[in-house]
């Protein structure tokens, strides 16, 4: 872990503004295998559901002994997170369009839409990111070796279909309040945390 402090004069005050950055190495790949007790510890730490538009719509920790962050730190989480899934989506290679494929060419098909950051591995945590056809973002973290991550966003977002969108009583794009929804997502995730 590297720490650079900055200082800068503020034209307003006239005196140094000091912050600190922090910056904690990625890894893409376990550099040591981890140990067996380590194994056994597979857990979903939270789930956050960001709209189409940047805005926190469902916020959920279900590991305990998180540290807890305010209702801004998560709105500041989402929309970060919207931005650069945002920017991300643009960095793509473009593809040749001198040889278009076979299945290219079918007037009916479109080309699949471009996809932003998917997956965020650090030491501590996974973060995968699944995002629907319409815009919508479930962000779920996990412990780094929590197999099948896709399979748990997945049966969450199908959970979400049922529960939330199937219910008259909310409003697309508001944050989520539905009781079944949260009653169904807490007891599918607990049965993953105790395996």
């Amino acid at each position: 872990m590297s720490t650079t402090i900055r200082s800068f004069t503020s034209p307003d005050c006239l005196r140094p503004l000091k912050f600190r950055l922090r910056f904690t190495p990625l890894s893409i790949h376990q550099s040591t295998p981890p140990s067996p007790q380590h194994r056994k510890t597979k857990v979903v730490y939270a789930l956050i559901i960001i709209n189409k538009a940047g805005g926190l719509i469902y916020q959920r920790d279900f590991a305990e002994g998180l540290n807890k962050l305010t209702v801004n730190d998560y709105l500041v989480l989402a929309g970060t997170f919207h931005g650069i899934h945002a920017i991300t989506t643009r960095l793509h290679p473009l593809s040749s369009s001198s040889s278009p494929s076979p299945s290219a060419s079918a007037p009916d098909e479109r080309p699949p839409p471009p996809s932003g950051i998917e997956v965020l591995e650090t030491e501590n945590f996974r973060l995968q990111c699944f995002q629907t056809l319409t815009g919508t973002k479930f962000l779920l973290f996990t412990e780094p070796q929590q197999p099948n991550t896709d399979r748990v966003l997945q049966e969450i977002y199908r959970l979400y279909g049922d529960y939330v969108m199937k219910n008259p009583f909310y409003q697309l794009e508001m944050p989520v309040r539905c009781e079944g929804w949260e009653r169904r997502v807490v007891a599918f995730v607990r049965g993953i945390n105790s395996r």
